[in-house]
């Protein structure tokens, strides 16, 4: 299985995101691939934010080898699942994807199981990269172990 994470810059959120799934797999020992991307231009290239580098770091998951890239149109041939981490991520993401796309497009937070938690807030923005990891955190575990049901 391919998912890609997907956000607005992919230097906070989706970076996030991507260690946390990579380490899990790693965990659960899955023949799985994980990468990120983000659905804006601005920061291609770069590495993430500090700030959501130290917190991952601090949850013992090391993102410093990321770097940002931008969603295309292939990477929905390419991946399974492309999980999304807002409405407005959601939007930006199904105004590329082709009519006969393999990947299942779908909002992270749709995993978290408190139901009123509806959005991942971007921290580069609001702040909050530690409730942001641990949101991440908490609907990431859930959804590979969702995923790992279902394979078994």
């Amino acid at each position: 299985m391919k998912v890609l994470m997907v956000c607005l810059g992919n230097i906070c959120r989706s970076p996030m995101a991507h260690g946390i799934l990579r380490n899990r797999i790693k965990e659960k020992g899955l023949d799985w691939e994980v990468d990120s991307a983000g659905t804006g231009h601005w920061h291609v290239g770069e590495a993430p934010d500090s700030r959501a580098a130290a917190v991952a770091s601090a949850g013992d998951i090391d993102i410093s080898d990321l770097r940002a890239r931008q969603l295309e149109e292939d990477d929905f041939y390419e991946y399974d699942w492309i999980l999304v981490m807002d409405d407005s991520n959601y939007k930006n993401a199904l105004s590329i994807a082709p009519g006969d796309a393999k990947a299942h497009l779908q909002r992270l937070t749709d995993f978290h199981p408190d139901p009123k938690v509806s959005r991942v807030p971007d921290p580069y923005l609001e702040g909050g990269f530690e409730h942001v990891f641990q949101l991440v955190h908490t609907a990431v575990d859930h959804w590979i172990d969702e995923q790992t049901e279902k394979n078994t």
